[in-house]
Protein backbone atom coordinates (compact mmCIF):
# COMPACT_ATOMS: atom_id res chain seq x y z
CA UNK A 1 0.00 0.00 0.00
CA UNK A 2 1.51 3.35 -0.96
CA UNK A 3 1.54 5.91 2.10
CA UNK A 4 1.52 9.67 1.10
CA UNK A 5 3.72 12.15 2.00
CA UNK A 6 4.47 12.84 5.92
CA UNK A 7 5.30 15.82 7.41
CA UNK A 8 6.09 17.51 10.12
CA UNK A 9 4.10 17.05 13.31
CA UNK A 10 2.18 13.89 11.94
CA UNK A 11 2.08 10.84 14.03
CA UNK A 12 4.32 8.21 12.68
CA UNK A 13 3.12 5.21 11.57
CA UNK A 14 4.36 1.92 12.62
CA UNK A 15 6.19 0.23 10.08
CA UNK A 16 5.38 -3.57 8.65
CA UNK A 17 7.82 -5.56 7.48
CA UNK A 18 7.82 -6.46 3.75
CA UNK A 19 8.12 -9.26 1.66
CA UNK A 20 11.53 -8.47 -0.44
CA UNK A 21 10.17 -9.20 -3.60
CA UNK A 22 7.37 -6.75 -2.78
CA UNK A 23 9.43 -3.72 -1.39
CA UNK A 24 12.11 -4.35 -4.90
CA UNK A 25 11.56 -1.68 -7.77
CA UNK A 26 10.49 -2.83 -11.27
CA UNK A 27 13.70 -3.28 -13.74
CA UNK A 28 12.12 -0.82 -16.06
CA UNK A 29 11.02 2.13 -13.30
CA UNK A 30 12.35 5.61 -14.10
CA UNK A 31 14.26 7.70 -11.98
CA UNK A 32 11.22 9.93 -11.64
CA UNK A 33 8.80 7.10 -10.83
CA UNK A 34 11.73 5.59 -8.47
CA UNK A 35 12.02 8.79 -6.46
CA UNK A 36 7.76 9.64 -6.17
CA UNK A 37 7.67 5.82 -4.76
CA UNK A 38 10.38 6.16 -2.51
CA UNK A 39 9.06 9.74 -1.68
CA UNK A 40 5.17 8.23 -1.05
CA UNK A 41 6.67 5.26 0.26
CA UNK A 42 7.76 6.16 3.94
CA UNK A 43 11.42 5.72 4.11
CA UNK A 44 14.66 6.21 6.67
CA UNK A 45 15.29 9.50 6.90
CA UNK A 46 12.05 12.22 6.10
CA UNK A 47 13.93 15.00 7.23
CA UNK A 48 14.08 17.82 4.76
CA UNK A 49 17.51 19.85 3.86
CA UNK A 50 18.49 22.61 1.54
CA UNK A 51 19.77 21.78 -1.64
CA UNK A 52 23.13 22.97 -2.26
CA UNK A 53 24.33 22.70 -6.18
CA UNK A 54 22.16 21.85 -9.26
CA UNK A 55 23.28 18.08 -8.71
CA UNK A 56 20.99 17.94 -5.52
CA UNK A 57 17.57 18.58 -7.27
CA UNK A 58 16.07 15.26 -7.36
CA UNK A 59 12.37 13.93 -6.12
CA UNK A 60 10.36 15.86 -3.76
CA UNK A 61 11.62 19.27 -3.59
CA UNK A 62 9.78 22.42 -2.13
CA UNK A 63 10.79 25.94 -3.96
CA UNK A 64 10.66 28.24 -1.39
CA UNK A 65 10.21 32.15 -2.63
CA UNK A 66 12.07 35.52 -1.80
CA UNK A 67 8.94 37.13 0.24
CA UNK A 68 8.25 38.10 3.96
CA UNK A 69 7.08 36.66 5.32
CA UNK A 70 8.34 32.88 3.44
CA UNK A 71 5.93 31.58 0.60
CA UNK A 72 6.92 28.69 -1.36
CA UNK A 73 5.41 27.84 -4.87
CA UNK A 74 2.11 25.17 -4.61
CA UNK A 75 -0.42 24.43 -7.21
CA UNK A 76 -4.10 23.25 -7.03
CA UNK A 77 -6.14 20.81 -9.03
CA UNK A 78 -7.39 22.89 -11.68
CA UNK A 79 -3.45 23.60 -12.34
CA UNK A 80 -3.31 26.85 -10.58
CA UNK A 81 0.00 28.40 -9.27
CA UNK A 82 0.61 30.16 -6.77
CA UNK A 83 2.12 31.29 -3.87
CA UNK A 84 1.40 29.79 -0.11
CA UNK A 85 2.57 30.50 3.16
CA UNK A 86 4.98 28.72 5.25
CA UNK A 87 3.58 26.61 8.27
CA UNK A 88 6.57 24.81 8.99
CA UNK A 89 9.44 27.31 9.68
CA UNK A 90 11.95 27.86 12.57
CA UNK A 91 11.70 32.22 13.04
CA UNK A 92 10.98 33.07 9.69
CA UNK A 93 14.22 31.33 8.45
CA UNK A 94 13.59 29.80 5.10
CA UNK A 95 16.81 27.36 5.01
CA UNK A 96 14.66 25.49 7.92
CA UNK A 97 11.21 25.49 5.93
CA UNK A 98 9.36 22.26 5.50
CA UNK A 99 5.73 21.83 3.33
CA UNK A 100 2.88 21.04 5.44
CA UNK A 101 0.63 20.22 2.39
CA UNK A 102 1.24 18.10 -0.60
CA UNK A 103 0.57 20.96 -2.43
CA UNK A 104 3.86 22.64 -2.15
CA UNK A 105 5.80 19.75 -3.00
CA UNK A 106 7.42 19.23 -6.64
CA UNK A 107 9.26 16.24 -7.75
CA UNK A 108 12.07 17.67 -9.31
CA UNK A 109 14.11 15.25 -12.11
CA UNK A 110 16.42 15.89 -14.86
CA UNK A 111 15.02 15.46 -18.77
CA UNK A 112 16.69 12.73 -20.11
CA UNK A 113 19.45 13.44 -22.57
CA UNK A 114 19.28 17.45 -21.11
CA UNK A 115 21.00 19.20 -18.26
CA UNK A 116 17.10 20.69 -18.04
CA UNK A 117 14.91 20.19 -15.62
CA UNK A 118 10.87 19.54 -14.93
CA UNK A 119 9.26 19.48 -11.85
CA UNK A 120 5.62 17.42 -11.46
CA UNK A 121 3.04 18.82 -9.30
CA UNK A 122 0.87 17.52 -6.61
CA UNK A 123 -1.43 16.49 -9.25
CA UNK A 124 0.40 14.61 -12.12
CA UNK A 125 1.07 17.69 -14.17
CA UNK A 126 4.27 19.80 -15.13
CA UNK A 127 5.52 23.56 -13.65
CA UNK A 128 5.06 25.25 -17.03
CA UNK A 129 5.57 29.22 -18.45
CA UNK A 130 3.85 30.76 -21.57
CA UNK A 131 5.39 33.48 -23.77
CA UNK A 132 3.19 35.48 -21.50
CA UNK A 133 5.11 34.75 -18.48
CA UNK A 134 1.79 33.25 -16.92
CA UNK A 135 2.89 29.83 -14.54
CA UNK A 136 0.38 27.11 -14.62
CA UNK A 137 0.41 23.10 -14.09
CA UNK A 138 -1.96 21.80 -16.19
CA UNK A 139 0.05 19.28 -18.76
CA UNK A 140 1.50 15.65 -18.24
CA UNK A 141 3.47 15.99 -21.28
CA UNK A 142 6.73 17.89 -21.57
CA UNK A 143 7.24 20.84 -23.91
CA UNK A 144 9.56 23.94 -23.91
CA UNK A 145 7.19 25.49 -21.72
CA UNK A 146 7.54 22.29 -18.98
CA UNK A 147 11.49 22.80 -19.49
CA UNK A 148 13.54 24.17 -16.97
CA UNK A 149 17.41 25.39 -16.24
CA UNK A 150 18.09 25.59 -12.55
CA UNK A 151 21.06 28.05 -12.37
CA UNK A 152 22.87 28.89 -8.90
CA UNK A 153 22.84 32.55 -7.80
CA UNK A 154 26.25 33.96 -8.40
CA UNK A 155 27.66 35.43 -4.93
CA UNK A 156 24.60 33.88 -2.95
CA UNK A 157 25.77 29.70 -2.12
CA UNK A 158 22.70 28.02 -1.57
CA UNK A 159 20.28 29.77 -4.03
CA UNK A 160 19.00 29.15 -7.27
CA UNK A 161 17.23 30.72 -10.93
CA UNK A 162 14.26 28.96 -12.42
CA UNK A 163 14.97 29.69 -15.75
CA UNK A 164 12.57 29.42 -18.98
CA UNK A 165 13.91 28.53 -22.65
CA UNK A 166 13.27 32.29 -23.16
CA UNK A 167 16.19 32.82 -21.06
CA UNK A 168 13.60 35.14 -18.14
CA UNK A 169 13.33 33.83 -14.63
CA UNK A 170 10.58 32.83 -12.18
CA UNK A 171 10.34 35.98 -9.97
CA UNK A 172 8.06 36.69 -7.75
CA UNK A 173 6.02 40.69 -7.67
CA UNK A 174 3.46 42.16 -5.26
CA UNK A 175 0.13 41.87 -5.42
CA UNK A 176 -1.96 44.04 -8.23
CA UNK A 177 -5.03 43.50 -6.03
CA UNK A 178 -5.29 45.83 -2.41
CA UNK A 179 -3.52 43.13 0.38
CA UNK A 180 -3.31 39.98 -2.09
CA UNK A 181 -0.85 37.79 -2.00
CA UNK A 182 2.50 37.62 -3.84
CA UNK A 183 1.94 36.92 -7.08
CA UNK A 184 4.83 34.64 -9.05
CA UNK A 185 5.05 34.96 -12.94
CA UNK A 186 8.03 33.74 -15.52
CA UNK A 187 8.96 36.60 -17.38
CA UNK A 188 11.62 38.37 -15.89
CA UNK A 189 14.83 38.99 -17.99
CA UNK A 190 17.07 39.62 -15.03
CA UNK A 191 18.40 38.05 -12.09
CA UNK A 192 17.30 39.93 -8.99
CA UNK A 193 16.74 38.84 -5.35
CA UNK A 194 12.76 38.43 -6.56
CA UNK A 195 13.52 35.48 -8.74
CA UNK A 196 16.44 34.29 -6.18
CA UNK A 197 15.11 31.05 -4.59
CA UNK A 198 15.87 28.92 -1.86
CA UNK A 199 15.29 25.09 -2.56
CA UNK A 200 14.37 22.32 0.13
CA UNK A 201 14.21 19.15 -0.14
CA UNK A 202 14.45 15.35 1.04
CA UNK A 203 17.49 14.74 2.90
CA UNK A 204 17.22 10.80 1.82
CA UNK A 205 17.85 11.96 -2.20
CA UNK A 206 20.70 14.52 -1.19
CA UNK A 207 23.55 13.06 -2.91
CA UNK A 208 26.11 13.67 -0.02
CA UNK A 209 23.88 12.26 3.09
CA UNK A 210 22.56 9.44 0.58
CA UNK A 211 26.61 8.30 -0.13
CA UNK A 212 27.58 9.26 3.92
CA UNK A 213 24.64 6.93 4.69
CA UNK A 214 25.88 3.99 2.33
CA UNK A 215 29.21 3.80 3.75
CA UNK A 216 27.54 3.50 7.36
CA UNK A 217 25.89 0.68 5.96
CA UNK A 218 28.63 -0.65 4.68
CA UNK A 219 30.69 -0.88 7.57
CA UNK A 220 27.78 -2.31 9.80
CA UNK A 221 29.25 -5.40 9.97
CA UNK A 222 30.12 -7.85 13.22
CA UNK A 223 33.21 -8.78 14.61
CA UNK A 224 31.91 -12.23 14.70
CA UNK A 225 31.18 -12.20 10.64
CA UNK A 226 34.85 -10.82 9.64
CA UNK A 227 36.27 -13.72 11.72
CA UNK A 228 33.84 -16.47 10.24
CA UNK A 229 35.13 -14.33 6.87
CA UNK A 230 38.84 -14.54 7.80
CA UNK A 231 38.49 -17.96 9.33
CA UNK A 232 40.26 -16.69 13.06
CA UNK A 233 40.04 -14.24 15.61
CA UNK A 234 41.23 -10.86 14.95
CA UNK A 235 42.25 -8.07 17.13
CA UNK A 236 40.98 -4.81 17.11
CA UNK A 237 43.06 -3.20 14.58
CA UNK A 238 42.32 -6.08 11.91
CA UNK A 239 38.22 -5.44 12.44
CA UNK A 240 38.68 -1.68 11.85
CA UNK A 241 40.97 -2.71 9.23
CA UNK A 242 38.51 -4.36 7.82
CA UNK A 243 35.58 -2.03 7.99
CA UNK A 244 37.40 0.81 6.71
CA UNK A 245 38.15 -1.49 3.57
CA UNK A 246 34.06 -2.13 3.62
CA UNK A 247 33.71 1.51 3.25
CA UNK A 248 36.31 2.43 0.87
CA UNK A 249 35.73 -0.30 -1.43
CA UNK A 250 38.43 -3.11 -1.37
CA UNK A 251 37.85 -5.14 1.38
CA UNK A 252 37.83 -8.44 -0.71
CA UNK A 253 41.56 -7.42 -1.06
CA UNK A 254 41.94 -6.79 2.56
CA UNK A 255 40.25 -10.04 2.70
CA UNK A 256 42.55 -12.02 0.76
CA UNK A 257 45.52 -10.13 2.78
CA UNK A 258 44.54 -10.93 6.17
CA UNK A 259 43.82 -15.00 4.73
CA UNK A 260 46.85 -14.78 3.30
CA UNK A 261 48.86 -14.43 6.79
CA UNK A 262 46.78 -16.96 7.60
CA UNK A 263 48.75 -19.62 5.96
CA UNK A 264 52.41 -17.60 6.52
CA UNK A 265 51.03 -17.88 10.53
CA UNK A 266 50.50 -21.98 9.64
CA UNK A 267 53.53 -22.79 8.13
CA UNK A 268 56.06 -20.40 8.71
Amino acid sequence: MVKPLSFKGDKKPKKRKRAEAESAPSGGETSELAATRAAEDGGDDDSWVSAEAVGDMVGPVMIVLPTEPPRCLACDANGKVFTDPIENIIDGNPATAEPHDVRQVWVANKIYGTENFRFKGRYGKYLACDKYGILSSTSEAIAPPETWNVITTPDTPGTFQLQTLRETFLTVAESKKPNGAPEVRGDATEISFESTLRIRMQARFKPRLKASKELKEKAKVSRKELEEAVGRRLDEDEVQRLKKARREGDYHEQLLDLKSKNKHDKYG
